[in-house]
């Protein structure tokens, strides 16, 4: 991508007098170039259908000790509150990111999600 520069050569200059919108369009990346880098994000978007998100289950060897397990019964129990936190606050219309044109939930954070380019869940670990 050709950017301009603060010392233009000649050359440049008086073609970017002549047509300023060629030397904008001279900026933005080629179709196979754009078209590559959305396959990419898309991709790395993507949540597995067999992804494990945090809390969501115990591993059946760890289930049997009784301090491991209520310690993930609390943990998962204080993800479901942050799930309805987020979603009180997604509606709570007193917020001043909440009111206006065009707003988008906040899911970023929530703690489980389905398959898919949702943009939520907290993956188990990242794959990046």
């Amino acid at each position: 991508t050709n950017m301009p520069t603060e010392d233009p050569s000649e050359e440049f200059f008086e073609n970017f007098l002549k047509k300023p919108e060629m030397a904008l369009l001279m900026c933005f990346p080629s179709q196979i170039q754009a078209t590559k880098v959305m396959a990419v994000l898309d991709v790395l978007s993507n949540h597995s259908p067999d992804e494990e998100y945090l809390g969501e289950k115990l591993e059946s060897s760890w289930a049997e000790n009784p301090v491991i397990n209520a310690a993930f019964e609390r943990f998962n129990g204080n993800l479901k509150r942050l799930e309805g936190i987020i979603d009180e606050r997604n509606t709570n219309l007193k917020l001043k990111n909440r009111v206006g044109a065009g707003v988008v939930p906040y899911e970023l954070l929530k703690p489980f999600s389905a398959p898919g380019v949702t943009g939520m869940g907290v993956p188990n670990s990242i794959s990046i």
